[in-house]
């Protein structure tokens, strides 16, 4: 993909807001972050797990943000679709109203939306364990054209920080995108395992 994509971001409530977050400082860096789409419950857990008011949060890194309820926003049309979405953290609630097309908020609005053009839809899933109902809408959410991505990080480049997880999540998410980076080493660049 370009260089010059306007990635879509989505925070649902579901714990690790921190992928979310860390996806965004990421994007804007690079002028690559379209917008932001945020739920009340993602605001709950920006509190929660990192103590930020989180609306204050997204000001301060100066994208355009719209709270779930604003189904005015111009995402609510594929009129005004990005390039590329991204769901992060993606709730199990969202997944099942993306996976059943059901639009009841922006939210899940662009991200439909983004399934019927045809365009990348991201969804960063952080739940343990899952259950028949949550793999079938993960299923479902797949042939309908969606990339699940487990927030499921890799032990093998090493990670001795949090941020070290989270940059390989966020680092996945970009390889998914087709977007270079060097948020963490990948498995062809070790080159200290043997065969036993």
């Amino acid at each position: 993909m370009r260089s010059s994509l306007r990635i879509l971001v989505g925070l649902s409530g579901a714990s690790g807001i921190i992928y979310g977050m860390r996806l965004i400082e990421y994007l804007s860096e690079r002028q690559m972050v379209e917008a932001v789409i945020y739920t009340k419950p993602a605001e709950i857990v920006a509190h929660y797990e990192e103590g930020i008011d989180l609306r204050n949060w997204l000001n301060r890194m100066a994208v355009d943000s719209f709270r779930e309820d604003e189904i005015d926003a111009p995402y609510a049309s594929s009129s005004s679709a990005a390039d590329a979405m991204v769901i992060i953290p993606c709730s199990m609630n969202t997944l099942a109203s993306i996976a059943n097309g059901l639009s009841s908020n922006l939210l899940t609005r662009a991200a439909l939306t983004m399934l019927r053009l045809r365009r990348p839809l991201v969804l960063v899933i952080r739940e343990t364990p899952l259950g028949l109902a949550e793999l079938r809408n993960m299923l479902k959410a797949t042939l309908n054209g969606a990339t699940i991505l487990p927030a499921s990080p890799a032990f093998y480049h090493k990670p001795r920080t949090i941020d070290d997880i989270v940059n390989f999540i966020v680092g996945k998410v970009l390889d998914v995108l087709g977007i270079r980076h060097n948020l963490y080493r990948s498995w062809s660049s070790i080159k200290t395992f043997k065969h036993r």
